[in-house]
Order: C-alpha cells, then structure tokens, then sequence
C-alpha cells in the first residue's frame, strides 16, 4: 500500500510541477490472435496512454505470439510487443527460433505472472497406477498420454523441460507405453473429455474455461510439482514460482505450487529515453485501464508490473520506476 501511495504521490507532484502534455503517439502493438486476453491487453494499454496523451492511439496488430513479435520489433514493424518472459530468455542465449542472441529487447512493463503450469490427471489413471504428484510419473514409470500446448508455443517447451527434470523423454514415454501429444488448449479438452489423454501439462490462467470443461466430463486430479523441479524450470526457462490456491477447482483442496508463465510489454533499446519514460508513466500511472480488462488482471500493481527479471528495463522506464520508488 504505502509503494501505491507513493506512485499516487509522485503523480500529483509531477502533474503540479510539469505542464500538460502537448505530445501525442500514434504506435503499433504486436500482439497475438484476435480475441483473446492479449487483444483485450492491447485495449488496456491504448486506453492508458490516451489517458496520459490525448489523441494518442496504440494499434494492435495480431502477429503468432511472443516469438513472432521479437521479431516484428527487430523489423521495425512496430514499437511495442508483447512477449512471454521464457520467450525473452530464449531471445537473449540466442535459442530456437532465433540463430543468434537477441540483445536490444527492452521492457516497459511486466502485464502479468500468472499464466501457472497445470499438471491436470484424469482421476482414474492416477489411482490405477499410484500417482500422487508428478515426480511418481517417472518413478511409477506410468504409461501415462501426456497433452502438451503446440510446437511454436512456448508453454510446450516449458513442458518438455519440466518432464527432462524427471528424466523423461518423448522416447522414453514410448517405451512405457505412453506418448507426448501436441496440442493447442482447446484440442487438449477434447482430448481428455474423450479419454485420449491421460495428462494435460499446459500453461493456463486458473479457472480457465478449457479446464472446467474437460472437469465437467472426466474427474481430475491437479496434482504437485516439487520445489527441485519447479527451481530447475525457473532457472532454465524463465518462468517464476506460482501458487494456485486450494480450492481454486472442485478437485484441488491444496495449495499447488507451478512455475508459471508471465508477459512483457517490450520494446527496442533503441527506443528513445523520453518515449519509454512517457510509455512508462502513462501505463503505471493508469495501471486501472491494464487490471479492469478482463478479471484475470484484476491482480495487477505497480509492483508486479515493476518486478520482471530476464532482461533489462529500457532506461527511460527504469528513470520513472527509480522516481516512482517502484526500482
């Protein structure tokens, strides 16, 4: 609360001691499909500058993803992006689908933390072959059918790295008779209401529909990570440690921990100080027009959106963080 004060306090003096703003933007956001929550994101942040630079407009572009967007910003085919965190660790050490590290991404605001790994068990697999979390996947050798997001999603990476913390492979599934299944979070409800799949590994805000659906058909278990493997994923993938609170579905009573996906706002080094300072303080200080898009962002402060870690602030953005005594 006080941090909040101070944000609200470093508004009143600056808007006291510095005359209106006479500047507009007129900017493209990469984001993702149209329709999801990143769309709805996008509205956010046009709203939020517009508040802050009247007859400003954020246009948002629909792109394939994080992925995708680094590289439309490396393009200049547009100023903002919006990335996942494990995607912006792939882009520094230079990883697929990159062919070398990409070393001028810049971030103006983390827009959320809370996109957890679900490890998702049909209930009557779990008791026929004694799975009480996810490391008993390896030590049970379980002939499990494990649903991981597409291939060009970085929620099936994050995936893969869980299952090699345990020593699985995709080979090594299939010599216990089990398989690893590609599918987008939609195709993995099918999956499971069909009892095609045995286990659903996927990144997904809590509550998501796609999982109370596939509840509503099968009964499911959501079982825990270890605090090793969740460390291991963090450290190697980018993701954070994340607590689905007990009770969030019928079939969890306990606390889960997960590591868990977030997302940046990013945009190039190159983007001049006064911009991203301005970009920065229209979002922090309308962080409202960000949180009341949809309830998933209800969460959002300005300390969350001042906490990410992979790769640098833009310097304009960390000049108002260390002003606003968020940095």
């Amino acid at each position: 609360m006080r941090k909040l004060l101070s944000v609200a306090a470093f508004a009143a003096v600056t808007a006291l001691a510095l005359p209106a703003a006479a500047q507009s933007y007129n900017l493209t956001l990469a984001g993702a499909s149209p329709g999801g929550l990143w769309s709805l994101l996008g509205a956010g942040i046009d709203g939020a500058v517009k508040q802050a630079y009247p007859g400003s407009t954020v246009t948002y572009q629909t792109s394939g993803g994080g992925f995708a967007n680094i590289a439309v910003l490396q393009r200049d085919e547009a100023e903002l992006g919006i990335v996942h965190d494990a995607e912006l660790l792939v882009a520094k050490n230079g990883g697929e689908p990159f062919s070398e590290p990409i070393e001028d991404m810049r971030v103006i605001s983390y827009l959320y933390t809370w996109a957890p790994m679900h490890f998702l068990i049909r209930k009557d697999f779990a008791e026929e072959h004694g799975i009480e979390s996810f490391s008993d996947l390896a030590e049970k050798q379980a002939p499990a059918r494990i649903a991981i997001n597409k291939q060009g999603n970085i929620a099936a990476p994050v995936a893969v790295n869980m299952l090699s913390h345990l020593g699985i492979t995709e080979e090594q599934l299939e010599d216990w008779g089990g398989d690893l299944i590609y599918a987008a979070s939609g195709e993995q409800t099918n999956l499971m209401q069909d009892r095609r799949v045995d286990v659903i590994l996927n990144s997904l805000f809590v509550n998501h529909r796609s999982i109370n659906q596939a509840a509503e058909a099968v009964d499911l278990l959501l079982l825990p990570v270890s605090a090793e493997v969740t460390e291991a994923t963090n450290a190697d993938m980018g993701t954070q440690t994340f607590t689905i609170p007990g009770g969030s579905y019928g079939f969890q009573p306990d606390d889960v921990v997960m590591p868990s996906l977030g997302a940046a706002l990013v945009v190039r080094a190159d983007m001049s100080e006064e911009d991203a300072y301005n970009l920065t303080k229209a979002l922090f200080e309308n962080y409202e027009a960000l949180a009341n898009v949809h309830k998933a962002m209800n969460a959002l402060t300005p300390e969350i959106m001042a906490s990410q870690k992979v790769v640098p602030y833009h310097d304009g953005a960390k000049k108002y963080l260390e002003e606003a005594g968020l940095m």
